[in-house]
């Protein structure tokens, strides 16, 4: 047992698509050589909007998991998530499809901040055009949020808690602290739990443009998304997946599952404040971290290393760092932190999850990733460590992943280096 007789929860699979591999060991490899994803927008033509770059998967391919009918009949979002399960329950060594009662103690949280908006906007446009007689039949199961989580379990069969989280950019740590929670208070041994994200739209894009939230940096698309810098100028979408197997760690032993992390805190708050601007002084943020360390048994001079939110907007990054000052006090000169977002943009939904498995590589490494593109730190990094460019390693025992969402959601999540 864990903290307070809690069950331990441990990460034993990964799965993960983003816009520098379609795998978590390409991904990896991509952070750790600082290597940016970001390119001018190929899945639509995006010379009408202000903002031209984005962080897409490329070259994805879904018929491992689906069939060329129901190829058609899925939204991007949900083959994401698909794809993203089954890697992460390969590396579980769980089976092709649950049976029995490991079926039934495996439930499945995938969130997704949008679900499946070019099925969405796409029917629309048919229906404006065509009329409501050639609207398709599988629009809604397409795209409504949900079904990206029932698809899992249809495809591999688990018969547990399954839901989504929908939180915007905190989506998929609430999906991770939940299921988390879920198997702390015994309602599963097994949860696939993450988020997906299929979000390159010109639509959607054109509305983040509109809130004059993203980068116009289109000359210089590998330079565009600058978390912490003094010259960003907004962050840049993202699209993709992240998905972990968590299990119980006594279920993992008896598996012969190889532990790769414990998830040991998890944490939430409201800023109740604004609908798209942080709490000042990041305040929420720094409740929901507190409230992860403390659960876990931890205190905050004991973090090693943060992967920070770090969208590259310049009120939330700001935001961020003053949270983390605030939260690390006298011990922050001494904690890595880095911001994955400079390489792969703002996955939304899918970012907490993504980030989580960088988390977990990091820990089992000791491998830093950097936060490319900081040339100039905003003044209120002043003291922090947020390995500027080029990889470091540390030795990382605990780190923290932050998450957050418009609407003032906010997400922690603390884990710890697996030293059984």
């Amino acid at each position: 047992m864990g903290v307070n007789g809690h069950r331990r929860v441990v990460v034993t699979g990964m799965g993960a698509l983003t816009a520098l591999g379609n795998d978590v060991a390409s991904t990896w490899a991509g952070f750790v050589a600082g290597r940016s994803g970001i390119r001018r927008i190929e899945s639509f033509d995006p010379s009408r909007l202000t903002s031209q770059v984005a962080g897409e998967v490329r070259d994805f391919d879904a018929s491992g998991v689906l069939d060329r009918k129901d190829l058609r009949r899925t939204d991007r979002y949900i083959q994401f998530g698909l794809v993203a399960s089954r890697q992460a329950m390969d590396q579980a060594g769980l089976p092709e499809r649950l049976e029995g009662t490991l079926a039934e103690r495996t439930g499945v949280i995938l969130g997704t901040g949008l679900g499946g908006v070019n099925t969405l906007f796409d029917n629309v446009v048919t229906f404006a055009e065509r009329g409501p007689d050639r609207i398709s039949p599988f629009f809604v199961p397409m795209g409504i949020p949900n079904v990206g989580a029932g698809q899992v379990a249809i495809s591999f069969g688990p018969l547990g808690p399954n839901f989504t989280t929908v939180s915007a950019c905190a989506t998929g740590a609430h999906a991770l602290g939940e299921a988390f929670e879920t198997i702390r208070r015994d309602d599963a041994d097994v949860m696939l739990a993450g988020g997906t994200e299929a979000c390159m739209h010109e639509a959607l894009v054109g509305g983040f443009c509109s809130m004059k939230a993203l980068s116009t940096r289109n000359d210089q698309p590998e330079r565009a998304s600058r978390p912490f810098d003094a010259d960003r100028d907004g962050f840049v979408i993202g699209e993709g997946a992240g998905v972990l197997v968590l299990e119980e760690l006594a279920h993992a032993e008896a598996r012969g599952a190889e532990p790769l992390a414990e998830l040991v805190g998890y944490g939430a708050t409201a800023d109740a404040s604004h609908i798209t601007l942080p709490a000042p002084g990041g305040i929420g943020a720094v409740r929901a971290a507190r409230r992860a360390i403390e659960k876990a048994g931890l205190a905050a001079d004991e973090i090693d290393h943060v992967n920070a939110h770090a969208t590259s907007t310049p009120e939330g990054d700001r935001a961020e760092l003053q949270a983390l000052q605030t939260l690390l006090g006298e011990h922050a000169p001494g904690v890595a932190v880095t911001a994955n977002k400079s390489m792969i943009g703002h996955t939304l939904g899918a970012a907490g999850a993504i980030e989580s498995i960088a988390v977990v590589m990091t820990l089992r490494t000791g491998t830093i990733p950097p936060t490319i593109n900081l040339e100039s730190p905003d003044d209120a990094a002043d003291g922090l460590d947020l390995t500027p460019n080029v990889a470091t390693r540390r030795d990382v025992r605990i780190a923290l992943n932050n998450s957050f969402g418009f609407g003032g959601q906010n997400a922690a999540l603390v884990f710890r280096r697996w030293d059984a």
